[in-house]
């Protein structure tokens, strides 16, 4: 009996105390410069499931070579209570990126978030549309943690008693230089799961490690032509007729416009939603949409997922749907196969059917008291946390599907994503309408495998209606969004014609939009992305002209602070907004000589220039041997097949050679190897003069293109 009580109390002891379970990872190359390693039990539903992403070995195979960049001695995993905690380390001069899609910082050592799927309520800690648990370093690796839950990080803050490179201790009282935050050489992450997956992306460059996680995830996503063109959101309870009047009032005014988007209007009921058109505003929705095709006009629907008791799939649906509503509306579980084909099956039997191009799904990002709560339950047996984590993911996985089984490429809006999301067909938007932060985030979408549009809704001036503008031009998606608003492009009327101007300037450019998402599906470059990652972006440069000491060079100060006001578009522009209220701002330029893009002139080499472009200009410079393959300014994107003439622009000093991509614009053919990538190249002749030639087209593959000239723009 003795026995007994003594092995019960042993028994009771150590289930009490639950001691840590350490563990020495051990890394697995899974794909070439990405390793893998396990902590404790991971569970049987993260990111990469949710998504369905599959790596692009080849496409990995292609990037420099990597040795593991990390001394793995460094590393720590260790599961205690059901939670698992992370180490990985960081060295004095590290910088850190990424965490997902911030709008107030590019640099993140030192910051404290969790990482949870959220609208973006004004502060970077950690809760926004795409909280994708990847972060880079200045030292050329990423790291990634493939968990579908709500991630505590500590980037750079915490200090351990046992650190190789603990601090000082020191006296408040008498040192100048102490700190309430000392120097912290690690990244800690908390994940509240008894075990995780962890994969390291090796460089040698923080793009290379970009590059890896990209095709990581599927390669970025290759839109069709026509969503590199201009969109118009209208308003909410616009008719059919009213919409059919302001696509003749674009094409009367000379406005550039490929895809109308619907607002809640379309539906006969929403918030929560019917799915089903309101016979009232459009009686005839087949003959509405074939119409507007005709006129190379798109449709693109809003909706949320939020099924509304009159929706005609509410009671079919409702065995597969969680505990808790939204708006009343039945929240569908989109990882159950039965419930998914009912809610998709109705959006594919009257929207995409009937030519309905695309989606603008609203809603599935946060606000805690509209969305469901994490006490919520999912008949799949999944957790709140994992389908807040997630939802976005779901929505656009199988909503894309809708689109590739009519071998139709689509393009659209979503207010969610993470990890896994980068190959799917959509850009993130939000309400929250800062027009600085929208180019912090733009910066930071090129962390993150997401895509963000900085769009226009209103503004309070003409100025900075066009300021906005300007940047929409130079953004993934250039959209009004005047679903509230009702502004069209003209509205403003002091600066109509700057703004037809550039919604022009962003058709003529579509071949180099085009190519550079091109690349960003082949290679898994960011076509937009953050100074940082462009080659000779560095602290040390020469001085400002005209400065004659350190102080009064601007640079050094630029260099310590982050630069989110500026970011690199495709592979050789370098765009600097201007804001309302902004005369002029100075500029960083990396190593090499830039040219600005409008004159060819040059405009510096390394050093921080002042600019002063005026109203009707947005900054933006060229690398040296730049090549901008331009086109004549198209009112809608060129049909599947349509030959375009093209104008080569080549900048600067240097020979240089440029791939440019070409396939039929709209369908998946490009997967079957109907594509090609056509060679340019300018030199100097024998005589010294500038000439430019493009290899002859690829037989058998699609080719666009017509008659080439070339434009020398430095004289």
């Amino acid at each position: 009996m003795i026995h007994t009580r003594r092995l019960l109390l042993v028994i009771l002891l150590i289930v009490e105390v639950r001691p840590a379970f350490a563990q020495a990872p051990v890394w697995t190359e899974t794909a070439p410069g990405i390793w893998k390693a396990t902590a404790g039990v991971p569970e049987s539903y993260d990111l990469l499931k949710a998504s369905g992403a599959e790596p692009v070995r080849e496409a990995i195979a292609a990037i420099t070579p990597a040795k593991f960049p990390l001394s793995e001695t460094d590393i720590t995993f260790k599961v205690v209570d059901g939670k698992t905690y992370l180490r990985f380390p960081l060295q004095k001069e590290e910088q850190l990126y990424g965490f997902g899609l911030n709008f107030q910082t590019v640099h993140q050592r030192g910051k404290i978030l969790q990482l949870h799927v959220d609208h973006y309520g004004g502060k970077d800690n950690g809760r926004t549309h795409a909280p994708t648990p990847f972060y880079v370093s200045s030292k050329g690796y990423g790291v990634f943690i493939n968990s579908a839950r709500y991630l505590n990080v500590y980037a750079g803050t915490a200090v351990r008693k046992d650190s190789k490179n603990a601090p000082l201790a020191k006296d408040r009282n008498t040192d100048k230089s102490w700190s309430s935050r000392p120097y912290s050489d690690a990244v800690e992450i908390l994940v509240p799961a008894a075990g995780v997956e962890v994969y390291v992306f090796g460089g040698p460059t923080a793009l290379d490690a970009v590059r890896r996680f990209n095709l990581f995830n599927g390669g970025g996503y290759l839109p069709p032509r026509w969503g590199l063109g201009f969109t118009q959101r209208v308003k909410t309870l616009y008719t059919a007729e009213d919409v059919k009047k302001e696509v003749a009032a674009f094409r009367e005014k000379g406005y550039p416009l490929d895809f109308i988007g619907l607002e809640p209007g379309w539906q006969s009921k929403s918030y929560p939603c019917t799915f089903s058109w309101d016979s009232t505003r459009f009686p005839d929705p087949a003959g509405f949409v074939q119409a507007l095709l005709k006129d190379n006009i798109r449709v693109n629907l809003w909706t949320n997922p939020y099924v509304s008791p009159d929706a005609p799939n509410y009671k079919a649906i409702l065995p597969y749907t969680g505990s808790h509503t939204v708006w009343n509306g039945l929240v569908p579980d989109l990882t159950m196969p039965e419930g998914r084909k009912i809610f998709f099956d109705q959006l594919q039997k009257n929207q995409v059917a009937i030519g309905v191009s695309g989606y603008k799904i609203d809603e599935v990002d946060g606000y805690d008291y509209y969305l469901w709560p994490d006490v919520a339950s999912f008949p799949s047996g999944l957790t709140a946390e994992q389908m807040r984590q997630t939802y976005g993911l779901l929505v656009q996985r199988y909503s894309a599907d809708l689109f590739r089984e009519q071998n139709k490429r689509t393009f659209g809006l979503v207010r969610a994503s993470n990890a896994g999301g980068t190959s799917f067909p959509y850009v993130i938007y939000n309400d929250y309408y800062n027009h600085e932060d929208f180019i912090t985030a733009l910066i930071n979408s090129g962390f993150a495998g997401v895509l963000w549009t900085p769009e226009a809704r209103a503004s309070k001036s003409a100025e900075e209606w066009l300021r906005r503008f300007q940047t929409v031009v130079f953004s993934p998606m250039a959209m009004i969004n005047a679903w509230a608003s009702g502004t069209k492009p003209w509205s403003y009327a002091e600066v109509a014609e700057p703004i037809k101007q550039l919604a022009l300037l962003r058709m003529q450019m579509m071949p180099y939009w085009y190519t550079a998402f091109a690349r960003y599906h082949f290679q898994g470059i960011p076509p937009f992305r953050a100074m940082n990652l462009e080659e000779g972006f560095v602290a040390e440069t020469k001085k400002e002209s005209g400065s004659t000491s350190l102080e009064e060079n601007p640079y050094a100060e630029a260099v310590s602070k982050e630069i989110k006001d500026q970011y690199m578009a495709g592979d050789y522009l370098l765009v600097a907004p201007l804001f309302a209220g902004q005369q002029s701002r100075k500029v960083v330029l990396p190593k090499g000589r830039w040219y600005d893009f409008y004159t060819g002139a040059f405009a510096g080499d390394g050093e921080v220039i002042t600019v002063s472009p005026g109203l009707e200009k947005i900054p933006v410079f060229v690398k040296d041997g730049g090549i901008i393959p331009m086109m004549q300014p198209l009112l809608h994107a060129p049909a599947s097949g349509q030959k375009v003439d093209l104008t080569v622009r080549h900048y600067g000093e240097k020979p240089a050679s440029y791939l440019l991509y070409d396939d039929d614009g709209e369908t998946f053919n490009y997967e079957k190897g109907e594509y090609s990538w056509r060679k340019i190249i300018v030199e100097k002749d024998r005589s010294g003069k500038w000439k430019g030639s493009i290899s002859a087209p690829v037989k058998g593959k699609p080719n666009t293109v017509g008659k080439v000239t070339f434009e020398c723009m430095t004289k």
